[in-house]
This record gives structure tokens, C-alpha cells and sequence, in this order.
């Protein structure tokens, strides 16, 4: 039987800070994209930049990219009063299956959003927003208010889905810590250029600085890559608030795979090649295949499509189902239900203690003290990541969303 992982609920957050004064925040992107700055961790500290990323990979690497796109979350009502309210779109309500089909509803939708000015905003009061150059209005009311967020009703009085409505209506999301208005730059540049599945509402910062160069030489190098899913929410910014994290409810995030992802891993591991995560989105979303196919193998009549993987799954239901196995449990799950893509969530928190089973490499940006994700460089790193960091910081490196980034080996 395997061994009890040692269990993160114990795990005090403060332990995970560091000082980030505000002008090591990268406010904006760098002219180019892969002149971002990389730290490499492989037991040692070494710099570059992702322009030659190929020069640090071996042969053979299967590179993971998250392939979802920033929608244009945040829009601004009125009511008839004249007051302004503020709207940042999280995710759908539950009545729809799966983000896809929430974006192509027409003339009305359920969503939970986040509401700045609401205080002023009674139920059954419509507010509404208008584009005449588009003969677009769109309109808003308040369905329920919950425990940190509101249910709306949106709807318009045009054919248009509501990925349209949000595409014409909308303002890119920023993160908060930037501090700043979006500009017309951000459109393009707070996207990845494999951004391509409409939904989340913060990018997979860590695949910002990819460009047609950089994938060219790893293909060169003999390097593979791969696409995934997962819609990032914007619970990526909540702050650890509890002492320990057995008090932080961790974010659960739509994933989406298909066959070919799976086939592509079970090649890779069966050659010996290792697998590198671009993002702490694809980590995530890697990690949770192999759970997945634990719970294939060890629970019968399991339907995917009605389960998630808890937070704290790995750490309570410890295996030693090797991963190659899990999965190709998974596979078979597709192949008998006759499937070409799986749509689940997962809400698993990578945090030290934790065994990877998928991945042997993480490729990601600077993260914000006392965050789930410091956590999981440190689930990568151990105690080293206060050296990472410190070096980081001491060397000039720009940090968060638009800054540099980090190639760490397990």
C-alpha cells in the first residue's frame, strides 16, 4: 500500500511570503515576447531567456499548453439613475453542462459575477448597457446574491451568443494587482498565440511568452507539444485568507482533454522522454488525469462527467496505480463511451507533500506571496524556492502576470 502523503492542511501560509516591492510588478509586457527573462532550476540557478528555451529542454520533452482564451469578462452598466455598476463575469451558472455551451446561449444567460457598486443595486432593478454601433443593448437584474458572488440574468435583444455579446460589450479582465485600465495592447497581448477555447478570465501567463520562434526550435530540437483546457476563474487571485490551508477552499476549474493529449503522454512515457508543464493551469490539469484514472480503476459505473477531483483527493486516497495506467484507464473510458474529448472539473491543490505522477517539469512566471500557486513551486522545489525567489528579486527579474518566468525540474 502506498504511503500517506504528508497532508497540507497543516500547512501555515505565512510560511510561503516574500517582499515584493510594487516596482517589481511587471505593469506592462515587454515589446517582445520571448525576451522575457528565464530562471532555470534543475538543483542549481542558471539564466537565459525563452528566446532559446530549446536550449534547455532534452529531445524528446512533451511541452503542455493550455490553449483557453480571456474572455472580455468585466462590463460596465448604468442605471437609469446614471450610477455606474460594474460587472466582472466569473463562470456559468450550473444549469449549463460545460462553459462551451453557456457561451453559445442566445438573448439571455444565468451567470455568477462579481458586482463593484452593487450595494445600490435592489433586485428586480434593471440596469443595462449600450452599443449603438452595434444596435447592441444589453441588460442586466439580479437573480440571488450569494455568499461571494451574485447570480445574474444578461440578456439582449439580438441573435448574438453571449461569447459575441462579451466580445463587443466587454473589457479585457486585468489582474488586479496590475493597477491599471486595460489598453488596446492588452487585447492581443494578455492572450497566448495558441489562445483558442473562449472562457477563462485570467490567461495562462506562463505561455504569454511563447512565439512562433521559440515553438519552431523545440520542433527543431525534437521537442513535442500539446494542447489542453482549463478555464481559468478568478479565484487564480484569492489570497490564502485562512492561518492554515486546511481553511482555504481551494477553486474548482473547468477541464477540458482529448484522446490525442492522452496518446501523446502514454508515447512520451513509454520512451523514457520527460513531460514539462507550461503553466500552473496545465500542471493542475495534468495531475488531474492521473486522478481521474485512479478513480476509473478503483471505482465502478464512475460517470465523468458528474465528478470533479477534490482538493484534497491525492493527499486522503493515496495509490500506487502507476501513471502510464492511469492513464490509460482513461483512454479505455473514452473509447467505451464512445468519447473524443472529456469536459470535468478539478479543484486539486498542488501544494508540498505532493507526488507528482505526470509531469516532470513546470514552466511559469513569478507568483504572488502566500498564494496556492507559490505553493505548488514549492511542491516542485521544496525550501529551494526561497532561493529561487531571493535570486529572482535580487537579479532584477519582473514579476506576476506580464513578467518574467522560470523553467523548474522536479
Amino acid at each position: 500500500m502506498q504511503k500517506k502523503p504528508a497532508h497540507p492542511q497543516s500547512i501555515a501560509i505565512r510560511d510561503f511570503t516574500y517582499p515584493l516591492p510594487e516596482e517589481r510588478i511587471a505593469r506592462f509586457p515587454l515589446e517582445q515576447r520571448d525576451a522575457s527573462r528565464l530562471l532555470i532550476y534543475d538543483g542549481k540557478i542558471s539564466e537565459d531567456t525563452y528566446h532559446n528555451l530549446a536550449a534547455h529542454i532534452p529531445p524528446g520533452t512533451l511541452l503542455v499548453f493550455n490553449q483557453t482564451k480571456v474572455v472580455n469578462a468585466r462590463l460596465l452598466f448604468q442605471k437609469q439613475t446614471g450610477g455606474k455598476v460594474e460587472v466582472f463575469c466569473l463562470e456559468p451558472d450550473s444549469r449549463y453542462p460545460d462553459i462551451q455551451s453557456a457561451m453559445l446561449q442566445q438573448g439571455s444567460v444565468y451567470w455568477k459575477c462579481l458586482v463593484g457598486g452593487a450595494a445600490k443595486w435592489k433586485n428586480g432593478q434593471v440596469v443595462a448597457l449600450q452599443l449603438p454601433q452595434q444596435y447592441l443593448e444589453v441588460k442586466a437584474e439580479i437573480v440571488e446574491r450569494q455568499e461571494g458572488y451574485f447570480l445574474l440574468k444578461i440578456y439582449w435583444d439580438t441573435a448574438l451568443t453571449f461569447a459575441e455579446v462579451l466580445h463587443f460589450a466587454g473589457v479585457i479582465p486585468l489582474p488586479p494587482y496590475l493597477n491599471r485600465d486595460a489598453d488596446e495592447n492588452d487585447g492581443e497581448r494578455y492572450q497566448t498565440i495558441f489562445a483558442k477555447e473562449e472562457g477563462s478570465v485570467a490567461a495562462p501567463t506562463a505561455a504569454l511568452h511563447f512565439t512562433k520562434h521559440v515553438l519552431s526550435s523545440l520542433k527543431e530540437k525534437g521537442c513535442a507539444t500539446a494542447l489542453l483546457t482549463l478555464h481559468v476563474g478568478a479565484g487564480t487571485f484569492m489570497p490564502v485568507k485562512s492561518d492554515t490551508m486546511q481553511g482555504h477552499d481551494m477553486h474548482a476549474e473547468w477541464i477540458e482533454i482529448d484522446r490525442q493529449l492522452l496518446d501523446k503522454i502514454i508515447t512520451v512515457t513509454q520512451a523514457g522522454h520527460r513531460i514539462v508543464a507550461t503553466g500552473t493551469t496545465s500542471a493542475r490539469t495534468l495531475e488531474s488525469l492521473y486522478w481521474l484514472g485512479v478513480r476509473i480503476l478503483e471505482e465502478s459505473n464512475i460517470d465523468l462527467s458528474g465528478i470533479s477531483i477534490p482538493q484534497w483527493y491525492p493527499y486522503d486516497h493515496p495509490s500506487d496505480i502507476k501513471p502510464a495506467e492511469a492513464i490509460r484507464a482513461l483512454s479505455g473510458y473514452m473509447d467505451r463511451n464512445n468519447l473524443s474529448r472529456i469536459i470535468t472539473k478539478t479543484q486539486i491543490i498542488i501544494a508540498p507533500g505532493y507526488e507528482f505522477r505526470v509531469i516532470d517539469g513546470l514552466i511559469t512566471n513569478f507568483h504572488q506571496p502566500q498564494s496556492t500557486l507559490l505553493l505548488l513551486v514549492a511542491a516542485i522545489t521544496g525550501n529551494s524556492w526561497h532561493e529561487i525567489y531571493n535570486y529572482a528579486l535580487n537579479n532584477g527579474f519582473r514579476f506576476l502576470s506580464y513578467g518574467d518566468g522560470s523553467l523548474l525540474w522536479i
